[in-house]
């Protein structure tokens, strides 16, 4: 995915307030770690979480289809002293991967589909490659975030090092948003390099996404809203999915 080439480098920058911690506790509390237990960590980015779970306990394999990111992700592990695994792959073509315990699909990734067809060919592969009894744990935006939200841009950040304009457009598909970003990257000269973004998500009714996982075989699917913190009812912007096979 090139989009994430320069991207990558600035990443966790930008994702510093993202709290991934309590991302890591809601998948310990629901399955907890053992001698042995697998988890793969599905569009790992630059393995931020990879590296908590491995950190607790997991034998963690990380996944994305961003080289560059796998890159930042395994240069993570060895600095953490972490035994992790990363390969390069497309999670709608997710394959040899068999024996998880646990499949994670962290911070909207899943949003990057734009298919229901890919959504339930992810959900496929991702059951397939779990044992009996495995779990799986992701997280969509909401069509509110997606029609409400991010159409009331533009957006803007600014910090000693990285600065951006975001703006947004409604997609062609029902609840999808193109984010268009320019950033100002400083250099070590302290002069700004100019880049840009485009990127592509679509969401669907969460609905939608419980029917899919039941019509590929899990037995049990739970949606949260409180995973991070609470959220109103009328202004839920972020949906926690976990499915049992």
């Amino acid at each position: 995915m090139a989009m994430y080439d320069r991207f990558a480098f600035i990443y966790d920058r930008l994702m510093s307030d993202i709290p991934y911690a309590k991302y890591a506790e809601w998948v310990q509390k629901e399955a907890p770690t053992s001698a042995g237990t697998k988890l793969i960590d599905i569009g790992c980015g630059t393995g931020v979480l990879s590296v908590q779970f491995a950190q607790a306990g997991y034998e963690v394999l990380g996944v994305d289809l961003s080289e560059a990111m796998l890159t930042i992700a395994q240069n993570r592990s060895d600095e953490n002293n972490t035994s992790i695994s990363f390969i390069c792959q497309s999670m709608v073509e997710l394959d040899g991967v068999e024996e998880m315990d646990v499949a994670v699909i962290a911070i909207d990734s899943l949003n990057y589909l734009n298919t229901l067809e890919e959504v339930e060919q992810t959900f496929h592969h991702i059951f397939r490659s779990l044992v009996k009894g495995g779990q799986l744990f992701f997280d969509v935006h909401s069509l509110y975030k997606m029609d409400v939200i991010y159409p009331d841009g533009p957006f803007t950040y600014e910090d000693d090092q990285v600065a951006y304009i975001w703006n947004t457009e409604l997609g062609e598909d029902h609840h999808s948003i193109y984010h268009d970003i320019t950033f100002f990257v400083r250099d070590d000269t302290k002069y700004y390099e100019r880049f840009e973004e485009t990127h592509y998500q679509r969401t669907f009714p969460v609905e939608k996404y419980e029917n899919l996982l039941k019509k590929v075989g899990f037995s049990s699917v739970f949606v949260s809203t409180s995973i991070f913190e609470e959220q109103s009812k009328e202004e839920v912007e972020r949906f926690f999915i976990h499915a049992v096979k």
